[in-house]
């Protein structure tokens, strides 16, 4: 008789628990999917961190406000953008400034991208204005065919490595994930984050009270 054949078969205590253990295994990997679905978790840490004096009010709604008298500027957001132009967006103080984290390889960032171009067509005429930072794609290649493929019309500064980011002050409303949002008020200070990918709803409604501002 073959060693394969004087294997002992499992004991029927032991088929039960390797059916529980499937089960349970199965449940477990589709709540996780689940919540991935609901919640469109963040793609990747954006290198930066949030320690030191913070200053700003954690809301419900995953949305961190600063009160204007107590506001950070923003740092040097200045460089190439992915189709090759120069951008420097302290060319747009006197207006509401979106500032978007993203990478073409980040889910949750392709399914904001259709409301944020929505957004951005909606208020643009009322003193908006959208700026994306594109990083971790290896070149402006994919980036391109991500700003194709959802008709994103406004421009996106081309960041790789992530040094943009970094530019941010410890303690202050920096990103630190992918995707990130943020509102820069008309004085080129930092009002609003977001550590989340953003429906139409929730965007505008992050954008409304800065733009409300005198």
């Amino acid at each position: 008789m073959s060693a394969a054949s004087r294997a002992p078969l499992p004991s029927p205590h032991h088929r039960g628990n390797t059916r529980h253990n499937v089960r349970r295994s199965a449940c477990r990997a589709a709540l996780l999917a689940a919540g991935a679905a609901l919640t469109l978790s963040a793609c990747g840490s954006g290198g930066t961190s949030g320690g030191g004096e913070s200053n700003f009010v954690l809301g419900k709604d995953g949305v961190d406000t600063v009160a204007k008298s107590e506001r950070h500027d923003a740092p040097d957001l200045s460089g190439k953008t992915v189709d090759g132009k120069q951008l420097d967006v302290a060319d747009y103080k006197g207006k509401v400034v979106v500032i978007n984290v993203w990478g073409s390889w980040c889910p949750p960032c392709r399914a904001e991208a259709p409301g944020f171009e929505k957004v951005y067509k909606d208020v643009k005429g009322q003193g908006v204005q959208f700026v994306g930072i594109n990083t971790r794609d290896t070149g402006t290649g994919p980036a391109l065919a991500f700003e194709k493929e959802y008709g994103i019309t406004y421009p996106s500064l081309y960041d790789p490595t992530g040094k943009l980011m970094l530019r941010f002050e410890k303690g202050t409303l920096n990103p630190q994930a992918i995707p990130s949002t943020l509102i820069i008020d008309r004085d080129g200070k930092i009002a609003a984050r977001t550590l989340q990918a953003l429906t139409e709803d929730k965007l505008r409604a992050m954008i409304k009270p800065v733009l409300a501002e005198k």
